[in-house]
């Protein structure tokens, strides 16, 4: 049987493109074999001048403009489409949920006791829009409103590097402190540090900052390492794959616009803070966010702290939106969510590093808490892992 010809136009250049790539390969490993095409190029780059009389089977790509969306059409040829720089072109595509990032993004910066947001992002991409849309409406739900910058993202049109610092700066330092910014990916993150390190702007302490992508080089690189939403391009890449060989085979295929939810946030230092000005409230947080898998309970955290249990309950409702025992279930909760999706340990040795001493009881608590069972969120954020 003829192996399908499927070109991949798909950047190599970054740890995402790379990311795709990888979960691509997963799907074409475990089902029917492709002859795959794939240049290394660079993302946006100019399309081959061969493509529009290239003779293959389909397409997956991430380079798609409005005029190559033209192109696509006129050769008939399947298109999965991955690109989420100009909105919808019409396409078979998949993205990630960008909604669902940008809040994220404000869920962790609000957990950390901010009151005062920035949005830096991109005029330009969609993608960036859609993030902080989310961003936005998670704060406005917390009753808390955000200011924003933004500028293109193209060489043709961005500021020089020293502008584009000097005006990220400036928009910082006009803001209230402390203050938590999302950046609309890793790269804009490393922007945003660069210029607090230049107007000497202390960072987690007068601003925090929460990137996107988790690539761990570039995040390692920030200074200090840049705390960012993980979205799930392998499991993008597997399901673009997935709905290009159906459209190979010409199935009916019910939904052409899929959106594939993020896996969580890699906390590190640029948000590794909270801004409380109650300290005996900042000392309960961080001992319950560094105890809480360990099992403990409210009576643990008050030997902490010179309080009572109603003054810290108290405190707690008024600083952090909820009670002691509440918090230490959402650190647990969250914990157990991130072994779940990234590794394939059973429910059993889960359960115990989660802070449970039964994966029954966990199991309950999950489902209470998350409206799911541990095995509904592990088969949607780790496809590829055992299941209990």
């Amino acid at each position: 049987m003829r192996r399908r010809r499927v070109l991949l136009m798909i950047e190599t250049s970054s740890a995402y493109g790379r990311e795709l790539l990888r979960g691509i390969n997963r799907y074409v490993t475990e089902h029917v074999p492709w002859s795959l095409m794939l240049e290394q190029r660079e993302l946006m780059a100019e399309p081959p001048q061969w493509l529009p009389k290239w003779d293959g089977d389909g397409i997956i790509s991430r380079w798609t403009t409005p005029a190559l969306a033209e192109t696509f059409r006129a050769m008939r040829t399947p298109v999965v489409d991955l690109t989420d720089v100009y909105g919808n072109l019409s396409l078979p595509h998949i993205w990630t949920n960008h909604v669902t990032i940008g809040m994220l993004a404000a869920r962790h910066l609000l957990e950390r006791g901010f009151r005062h947001f920035g949005y830096c992002g991109y005029s330009n991409h969609d993608w960036s829009h859609r993030r902080q849309q989310g961003f936005m409406d998670a704060l406005r739900e917390a009753g808390r409103q955000c200011a924003v910058l933004a500028s293109p993202w193209d060489p043709a049109q961005a500021p020089n590097w020293d502008e584009q610092q000097e005006t990220i700066g400036r928009w910082l330092r006009a803001l209230p402190k402390p203050l938590g910014v999302m950046a609309c990916n890793d790269m804009r993150g490393q922007h945003v540090l660069d210029a607090c390190r230049r107007y000497d702007l202390a960072v987690p302490e007068e601003v925090a900052v929460i990137g996107v992508d988790n690539d761990e080089l570039l995040c390692s690189l920030c200074d200090p390492p840049l705390t960012s939403v993980v979205p799930n391009p392998e499991r993008i890449g597997y399901d673009a794959a997935a709905l290009l060989e159906a459209l190979m085979q010409g199935e009916r295929v019910g939904r052409t616009a899929q959106f594939v939810e993020p896996i969580g946030v890699v906390t590190r230092q640029s948000t590794d803070v909270l801004a409380i000005d109650q300290p005996n409230v900042v000392t309960a947080l961080r001992y319950i966010r560094e105890h809480a898998c360990d099992g403990i309970g409210v009576a643990d955290v008050l030997q902490q702290v010179p309080l009572t249990r109603s003054v810290l309950e108290r405190l707690f409702r008024r600083y952090v939106g909820r009670s002691p025992q509440e918090e230490i279930r959402q650190v647990q909760l969250k914990r157990a969510r991130q072994l779940l999706a990234e590794t394939e340990l059973s429910l059993a040795q889960i359960a115990p590093l989660a802070g449970y001493r039964h994966p029954e009881y966990m199991s309950v608590v999950f489902k209470r808490l998350a409206g799911e069972t541990p095995g509904q969120y592990r088969r949607r954020s780790n496809p590829a892992a055992r299941q209990d």
